[in-house]
């Protein structure tokens, strides 16, 4: 992945030259669904925050909304945002805005300043963040490193040890440890190391996660809003392209049914954990269909475009990042033309 300085040199090369605003016409397709984590007041993290992209304020919120409105840009529904993409036309640029995981910062929040602007918004819940029994594993990592001087931990027979006073010393750590726990690791067995990395360093991964999800009342509580739509984004928070078909399938229709039970209505849209290539892939697309939803989002970076219209489970969204917290970079971002670079100027990317 790109260092974020040389992503914003980019970006601000687009902004300032206008190339943006000249091409957007040409490669900015009808709409975009928007996607987001945390909403939530800024906190000083002393330059250790390797998750600080999962994270905007409510105030920069409150900005792209007001952009957004400047710019004739709008706010839609999901249920909206998928007709327009069947028809594959748009009366004017649409947004649909979605919220990732569950979080409860997602109802004290991003609900009120949705609310404020009138602008429909998707929550995608995993039942086990909901039920407070998730590990959230890359929370707990960085958590346990932050209140950490130094430790040692094995994975798969490794030894890993690692000084961690600073704060370069604690990015370097949570770095290496992450990359060996998503990807050297399966799913569950990822599981299964948090919670004994997380017994080690004295954090009850069950509490963690209660103390940061909404409730089951809080989600029907939001639900009633008609600006509100859940969504599902499976039980466990796996990513569904790394289990075997039989899992992957059950990991989208065990929640489906779940959130039927829960809220009376079962969900008719998907987002697939993770998100990217090796998460979600074409095999998952059909398996989302199959288990009942009408639509799926990934985390593939993109606007839409007519022939996303064929690929309704295989979505892409343009993400509000935290490292990128100005109106300048959405602006250039809405234009399309970074996506379009970034995938060699191919509209749809659903293999």
């Amino acid at each position: 992945m790109p260092h974020i300085g040389t992503v914003r040199t980019v970006l601000d090369g687009l902004f300032y030259s206008g190339a943006h605003r000249l091409l957007a016409p040409f490669v900015q397709g009808i709409g975009s669904f928007m996607m987001l984590h945390h909403v939530r007041p800024a906190e000083e993290k002393n330059g250790f925050a390797p998750n600080a992209g999962l994270e905007i304020t409510p105030e920069f919120l409150q900005s792209v909304l007001s952009h957004f409105r400047d710019r004739g840009i709008e706010f839609v529904s999901f249920a909206e945002g998928i007709r327009r993409t069947k028809l594959g036309i748009s009366p004017a640029s649409f947004a649909v805005f979605t919220l990732d995981d569950g979080y409860l910062d997602n109802f004290e929040h991003a609900w009120p300043v949705f609310k404020a602007f009138e602008c429909p918004f998707t929550i995608f819940v995993a039942t086990d963040i909901i039920d407070g029994t998730s590990e959230l594993w890359w929370l707990i990592l960085e958590r346990a490193i932050a209140s950490s001087e130094g430790f040692s931990t094995e994975i798969e027979g490794e030894r890993f040890s690692f000084q961690t006073k600073s704060a370069g010393q604690k990015n370097q750590a949570y770095q290496a440890i992450y990359k060996k726990v998503r990807w050297g690791l399966d799913e569950r067995e990822q599981r299964k190391w948090i919670r004994s990395f997380a017994e080690y360093h004295g954090i009850d991964v069950n509490a963690h996660c209660r103390a940061l999800a909404m409730t089951w009342d809080q989600v029907r509580e939001i639900n009633e809003d008609p600006l509100c739509t859940i969504g599902a984004h499976t039980v466990h928070h796996y990513a569904v392209g790394r289990l075997n078909e039989e899992d992957a399938y059950l990991e989208m229709l065990l929640s489906r049914g779940r959130i039927a039970e829960e809220l009376g209505t079962a969900p008719r849209f998907f987002c697939y954990p993770y998100g990217d290539e090796i998460a979600a892939g074409a095999r998952d697309f059909a398996l989302a269909e199959r288990a009942g939803y009408e639509a799926a989002v990934t985390t593939r970076k993109g606007m839409v475009y007519a022939g996303h219209g064929e690929h309704l489970t295989a979505l892409p969204r343009v993400s509000l990042n935290g490292a990128f917290q100005h109106v300048r970079y959405v602006d250039v971002l809405m234009s399309g033309l970074p996506f379009m670079l970034a995938n060699r100027f191919k509209a749809v990317n659903a293999a």
